[in-house]
């Protein structure tokens, strides 16, 4: 390595002339340095919006198979607007889980087809689980914050969802 003086007067060391460096002729010996090669593009991240799930007890058909394994899409604000609209979350708001969640499970076993119909005839238990679940997934994994009290600084938990489903 050899020592070149820096603006400043300061003393730095400098690397050799065969490592590229941007810098004028003066520095490298009379040539221009070599254009640096561009940063790597960044890698294009890919959003997961599907995610697997096994019910506790399971959905039982009309000839009596049990279907367990499915899989709950991310919502989007149209899944949790529409079923605003619908008779019967109006006449009972508790039915807007029922019909959120039928539009949200995308998979449930061998169905052909699952809508709001197949999650109001699961077991109580399926139906908590799912609503549990539903905020998780669309809480980004977790429905809990960690905050601190403004007045003693003391770190706790709050929880983040509502109390039933499309209440933020």
């Amino acid at each position: 390595m050899r020592r070149t003086a820096a603006r400043a007067g300061a003393v730095v060391d400098v690397p050799a002339p065969q490592t590229v460096k941007a810098a004028g002729p003066e520095q490298t010996g009379g040539a221009p340095a070599p254009a640096p090669a561009p940063a790597p593009a960044p890698v294009a991240q890919r959003m997961r919006t599907e995610f697997p799930f096994e019910l506790p007890r399971g959905y039982v058909d009309d000839s009596g198979t049990v279907h367990r394994d499915g899989v709950m899409r991310l919502a989007t604000a149209r899944d949790e607007l529409i079923p605003l609209r619908d008779v019967r979350v109006q006449e009972n708001p508790a039915y807007l889980s029922v019909v959120l969640l039928g539009r949200v499970i995308t998979r449930l076993g061998t169905l052909a087809m699952v809508h709001d119909g197949v999650v109001e005839n699961m077991f109580a238990s399926d139906l908590a689980f799912l609503q549990d679940f539903y905020r998780q997934v669309n809480a980004e994994g977790h429905t809990r914050a960690a905050v601190q009290c403004p007045h003693c600084s003391e770190p706790f938990e709050v929880e983040l969802g509502g109390s039933r489903l499309g209440e933020s």
